[in-house]
């Protein structure tokens, strides 16, 4: 006999993230991608979220849907966010936040802070990217899905060789992530190593760390910068040309510049913590070198000196195809869990 019984239907699963543009993070546009094989996934915009249909709501860094240049959006995001916080509350659907960090990177005002506590008291569904990230709720739901690389994103694109020498930042450039500390750091490396070279690629959070950098460059030849968003074919021949990439965080926990650079072949230089010691057992030690902060002279030229030839990192736990699959098993746990209330 012909089972007529209709197919179960897709969840419907709105983003955080709205229009996915050339400067979205490539987590998300790869993540985006691998769910539409699992889910009926969509985009942020006010209007659905507030007025239209779906079951699960994920988010990715909350602090984003409430901040804004003018203080009369400032407001307006967050009565919206709090309207709907409680359509979720009422209408049992279901909400997951992936921790990222285990703070925003900066700071918020009271309000914006009250507002993160109510968003993570009604999260329904936490994801950890790494197993040692705090709860931002004691006993709550959580799934465990780690970062995914980006060797299939970049696999279109040529990588040139890289250059002896040549040491690379790349990303954006924020004050936690420590820059001026690596330019200066590189500066006192002149009389040594003349021959070294450093390149500053991504965009500047502020006037004033852009002015450093560039004024960096023009006391150190051996210094050059692109304080801008890059192309994708840009970012691999930058992260190509440099033999170590060096990420010298105040804060390190997650980072999707790492696995960039670790997916395009170039091992990384990161501050030595439980996440990056992981990291290094994971894909390999002689990719991932660490370093007891703060950053010396004679770090970079250790990395330099020990820079692998061979096989490439191991990134086999990282796989796109996976990873959706197990964030879509993971919005599904969460709409029985909203429905079982």
């Amino acid at each position: 006999m012909t089972d007529h019984r209709s197919a179960p239907r897709r969840l419907r699963v709105m983003q955080s993230y709205s229009a996915l543009r050339d400067t979205t993070n490539p987590y998300l546009k790869q993540l985006h991608a691998g769910l539409s094989e699992h889910v009926d996934v969509r985009v942020f915009s006010w209007r659905d979220a507030l007025l239209g249909r779906f079951d699960v709501l994920h988010v990715h860094w909350p602090e984003l849907l409430l901040r804004s240049p003018s203080a009369t959006r400032r407001a307006l995001r967050r009565i919206a966010v709090l309207a709907l916080l409680l359509r979720i509350r009422v209408g049992r659907r279901a909400l997951v936040r992936t921790v990222h960090n285990p703070e925003p990177h900066e700071t918020g005002s009271a309000v914006e802070r009250a507002l993160l506590t109510v968003v993570d008291r009604w999260t329904t569904l936490f994801v950890l990217l790494v197993p040692t990230t705090p709860l931002p709720v004691a006993d709550r739901p959580f799934e465990v899905i780690p970062h995914g690389d980006y060797r299939q994103w970049f696999e279109h694109l040529a990588v040139p060789p890289s250059e002896a020498g040549r040491m690379a930042y790349v990303g954006l450039v924020r004050p936690y992530k420590g820059v001026e500390e690596l330019v200066a750091v590189f500066g006192g490396t002149a009389a040594e190593h003349p021959t070294w070279t450093l390149r500053i690629v991504g965009k500047a959070q502020s006037d004033r760390l852009a002015a450093a950098i560039t004024a960096a460059t023009r006391d150190d030849p051996r210094i050059s910068a692109r304080l801008d968003y890059v192309s994708d074919a840009e970012l691999a021949d930058e992260v190509g040309r440099a033999q170590l990439v060096v990420l010298p965080y105040r804060e390190m926990h997650n980072s999707g510049t790492a696995l960039l650079a670790l997916s395009l072949g170039r091992p990384i230089l990161v501050p030595r913590n439980p996440v990056t010691s992981a990291l290094a057992e994971e894909t390999g030690s002689a990719w991932v070198r660490t370093y007891a902060a703060p950053l010396t002279a004679a770090d970079l030229a250790d990395a330099l000196a020990t820079v692998p030839d061979g096989a490439g990192p191991d990134l086999s736990g990282r796989e796109w195809a996976g990873i959706a699959a197990r964030h879509a098993a993971a919005y599904r746990r969460a709409a029985q869990l909203r429905r079982s209330r």
